[in-house]
């Protein structure tokens, strides 16, 4: 009987990674949040874990610092900031290159401080609209757009989930974190430019656009504005000095919900529930692999920073970055910062291996359909596989 019941939890952790690397189980309306939840029942129902053991798996800094973050930038959204601020890089040239260099740093810049899933979801209807008015190809924008806000989001822990995770478990600082992969999102954003120009010949034009044509329209709530833009310095201000992450962005995530300007629905409404409820459900898978001894067949392979990076990669790419990062976290000492920062790097950059490495790459491939361009899982492969081995082996190199 015991037997059974330890094989049939195996089955059942297996069975809940696939239908998160799938996204979806056929034939059921079941998506990665429902499918960790699901999992995290079974492992209870079967006896690996106790409910109150499955409660305190999930990491509750984790938790509080993605849903502050979230508030922060739905705050930042309805304020109008993100269509500033890409009308102010706009601004800086009037050339196809030029567009695209300052879309990449821009963007990338960006995603270093702030969530990188929601600058793909802001930025991509007006990245189209631009190149739209310009009668531009929007394919390497769209390219642009969706691999600098993963290269960009690895140089801070505020740039990502898996980043956050990682801040929580391993207690690096958020300007170590910053001064030790900064500089790989630097060159990363570099490569992705050169790889662009070189795959397609219409964006190396330096011509400048008639005036009038890059020109995005915006509206601002100025109090709103002027309030979100200036709570969002002070926490980044905060985690520079070294302010707890958890609780500094709680706190400006409180300050944020005080307000007469903004129906708490439409902040609330902007939340990826579906997000935290899948953390919290692989906080508890983890902890059920974890008794089941089931990462044993990794150990090897984290001792070595190759391996690390090359496991980190393709678990990514097979079961998402955050899963993967759960189940690589408890083989790696608090005290091994190069670890830790290689794990953060190389779940990251994986996303820009194929088409869905990353939630970004999705959300401009799918705003490209509707308007009848179609991005293929090919013609991603063949920029995204050169410059995720191109930025791995930076990290390699430089970490190590």
């Amino acid at each position: 009987m015991v037997n059974f019941l330890q094989y049939a939890s195996i089955g059942a952790i297996a069975l809940t990674y696939l239908g998160l690397g799938l996204g979806y189980f056929p034939g059921l309306r079941m998506n990665r949040a429902t499918i960790a939840l699901v999992g995290s029942a079974v492992l209870i129902a079967l006896g690996v874990l106790s409910l109150a053991e499955a409660w305190q798996a999930i990491d509750p800094k984790t938790i509080v610092f993605l849903l502050s973050m979230m508030i922060v930038n739905a705050n930042l959204a309805y304020a109008g900031f993100f269509q500033v601020a890409l009308a102010f890089l706009l601004h800086l040239t009037r050339s196809p290159f030029g567009l695209l260099v300052v879309l990449t740093f821009g963007s990338g810049f960006l995603s270093a401080f702030l969530l990188n899933d929601t600058l793909a979801l802001v930025f991509t209807p007006l990245t189209l609209s631009l190149t739209q008015t310009l009668k531009l190809n929007p394919i390497p924008y769209l390219l642009a757009l969706a691999a600098a806000t993963n290269i960009g989001s690895v140089a801070t822990i505020s740039g990502n989930p898996q980043n956050i995770l990682i801040g929580s478990f391993s207690g690096i600082g958020y300007v170590e974190f910053a001064r030790l992969l900064a500089p790989v999102a630097v060159v990363g954003l570099c490569l992705q430019i050169a790889l662009l120009w070189w795959y397609y010949p219409e964006v190396r034009s330096l011509q400048a656009v008639p005036g009038e044509a890059t020109q995005v329209s915006y509206r601002i709530y100025r109090p709103l504005f002027i309030k979100s833009v200036v709570i969002t310095l002070a926490l980044l201000t905060s985690f520079v000095l070294g302010v707890p992450l958890a609780e500094a962005a709680l706190v400006a995530a409180a300050l944020l919900l005080i307000t007469r300007r903004l129906k708490p629905e439409r902040v609330l409404n902007e939340i990826d529930w579906n997000l935290l409820v899948m953390f919290s459900g692989l906080f508890i898978l983890t902890r059920g692999t974890q008794k089941l001894n089931m990462l044993a067949p990794f150990t090897a392979w984290v001792d070595d920073p190759a391996g690390l990076l090359g496991v980190t990669a393709i678990l990514s790419n097979l079961i998402s970055n955050v899963p993967a990062v759960l189940l690589i976290e408890p083989l790696i000492s608090r005290e091994d910062t190069r670890s830790w920062l290689m794990l953060a790097a190389g779940a990251t950059l994986a996303g820009n291996l194929s088409l869905f490495g990353a939630v970004a790459n999705l959300i401009t491939a799918e705003a490209a359909a509707r308007l009848g361009y179609k991005l293929t899982f090919w013609e991603h492969l063949r920029f995204g596989l050169p410059l995720t081995v191109l930025t791995l082996a930076i990290v390699y190199f430089w970490v190590r």
